[in-house]
């Protein structure tokens, strides 16, 4: 394709995890197209639903009051089939028999490189949109969902440090982010946590146990502390135990868990999502055969999606120290 070549036809889909704001983005783009004389088409089910074929043509009323709708409206799967070269020749087979001239791709660095793949492989025209909550992809500094994640954990922190202060506890609260530290720093400096454990550190029992007992000796009774999940959900269970075994600290352990990855979507997540979604249509008609549209110096922009098919942790990292040094 060509900056000649008109676009005639869309369709969108969403893979990997859900995160708030996928409507948004979903709305943007449907209404866009549709303003500029391009039908859309609505994949259920991410790639699964691409091989099998789910998908129907939207219309401007098709997104009409979902923009305050957490989740996806065309729901979501992980599709580990979409690796194997013939389902993606499948794939492009099912695009060009219904006259389909591009894809959007919402979601993380394995949705990306399954686009770029159906790119590189059969030519066909994608777009990516970074989707998840993590805020973990190379290549931008902000994810779709982040932002609503962040605020669902502040929130519940809030509450959880009222009866921790009541009944003088000390609380490990994990959030979600197994290989990710974004949203356990930005919620530690938002809530004002005592300590922030990340995924990826090795947890000091000594150092812990010196600030809660420093805390205590300035007459504060409770503590918070945000445990990144790691590999695996559960891990504030082990961390507490330790402690209560090596120092004689005992505490209690929330799980937020999946709750971070529903409910109606910030501002933040409204507006990028907005217009990312806008963006990605204007790219296609530029010509564009393989862009991401990200985030970078604080304005939405259209890249390589090269850029973008890795998870990266660099997005909250720079934080690190600003979240140590107010939790003396």
């Amino acid at each position: 394709m060509n900056a000649k070549t008109k676009i005639t036809s869309v369709a969108i889909l969403t893979s990997g995890g859900d995160s708030p704001g996928m409507n948004c983005v979903i709305r943007s783009v449907v209404r866009t197209a549709i303003g500029n004389g391009i039908k859309v088409y609505g994949i259920n089910k991410g790639y699964e639903g691409l091989l099998n074929n789910d998908m129907i043509e939207m219309n401007a009323s098709s997104v009409g009051n979902i923009i305050q709708r957490g989740g996806t409206i065309l729901q979501s799967s992980r599709c580990p089939e979409f690796r194997e070269k013939h389902n993606r020749e499948k794939a492009a087979q099912i695009l060009e028999d219904r006259g389909i001239k591009a894809l959007i791709v919402i979601g993380g660095d394995g949705s990306f490189k399954g686009a770029i793949a159906l790119n590189q492989e059969m030519g066909v025209p994608v777009i990516g949109i970074p989707g998840t909550i993590d805020n973990d992809i190379s290549g931008t500094q902000y994810t779709i969902g982040f932002d609503t994640a962040v605020q669902t954990a502040i929130e519940a922190v809030d509450k959880i440090r009222d009866t921790a202060a009541s009944s003088n506890r000390t609380f490990f609260i994990e959030v979600m982010g197994a290989k990710s530290s974004s949203i356990a720093l930005k919620v530690g400096i938002c809530t004002g946590a005592e300590n922030v454990l990340l995924s990826d550190q090795k947890v000091d029992y000594h150092k812990i146990a010196d600030a809660i007992r420093r805390g205590i000796r300035r007459g504060k009774g409770s503590s918070i502390i945000i445990v990144a999940e790691g590999d695996k959900p559960g891990r504030s269970y082990d961390i507490a135990h330790i402690l209560k075994d090596l120092h004689d600290i005992s505490s209690k352990v929330c799980v937020l868990g999946h709750i971070q990855r529903g409910g109606s979507p910030t501002s933040n997540d409204r507006f990028l999502g907005s217009m990312m979604g806008q963006m990605a249509i204007e790219t296609l008609m530029e010509g564009n055969t393989q862009n991401a549209i990200v985030v970078r110096d604080d304005r939405v922009q259209s890249v390589p999606l090269s850029d973008c098919s890795e998870k990266s942790d660099h997005a909250m990292k720079a934080f690190k120290g600003i979240a140590e040094e107010l939790s003396i």
